[in-house]
C-alpha cells in the first residue's frame, strides 16, 4: 500500500517486477488460442509464465485484489477478469468490498451529485 488511499497499492517498478509473470500471462491473453489454452488446462499455463505461489493462489481464487497485491497491473488483469466473466463492476466491487449492486449504486449517487453534473457539464 502507498499510505495515502487506504487499500490502494502503487503500481510502480518494483511493483512491475514482482508482478512480471503474471502480467505477461495475461498480455497473453490477447490472443484468442492462448485463452483456450488457460481455460484448457489452467495449472499447466500458469506453470509456463512461472508464476508465484501468491500469484498462482490468487487465479485460483479469483481475487483480483490480491493479483494486484501480488503485482498484478489492473490493465492487464482485465483480460485475466473477462475470462473469469468478471466485468469493471464486479472487480469494482471487490476493490470496494461491497456487493456488485451496492458498488452500482455507489456509480449511480456519485453521477447524481451536484459537482458530478457540473463536471459533465463544463
Amino acid at each position: 500500500m502507498n499510505g495515502q488511499i487506504p487499500g490502494t497499492h502503487l503500481f510502480n517498478g518494483q511493483a512491475a517486477m514482482k508482478g512480471y509473470a503474471l502480467n505477461a500471462m495475461c498480455f497473453s491473453f490477447n490472443e484468442a488460442a492462448n485463452r483456450e489454452a488457460f481455460l484448457r488446462d489452467e495449472a499447466a499455463y500458469l506453470d509456463k509464465f512461472g508464476l508465484t505461489t501468491a500469484q498462482r493462489q490468487a487465479v485460483a481464487q479469483r481475487n483480483v485484489l490480491a493479483m494486484i497485491a501480488a503485482g498484478g497491473n489492473i490493465y492487464y488483469l482485465a483480460k485475466l477478469a473477462g475470462i473469469f466473466g468478471l466485468n469493471v463492476q464486479d472487480v469494482g466491487a471487490q476493490q470496494t468490498g461491497t456487493t456488485v449492486e451496492a458498488f452500482k449504486q455507489m456509480l449511480l449517487d456519485q453521477a447524481a451529485t451536484p459537482a458530478a453534473r457540473e463536471a459533465a457539464h463544463g
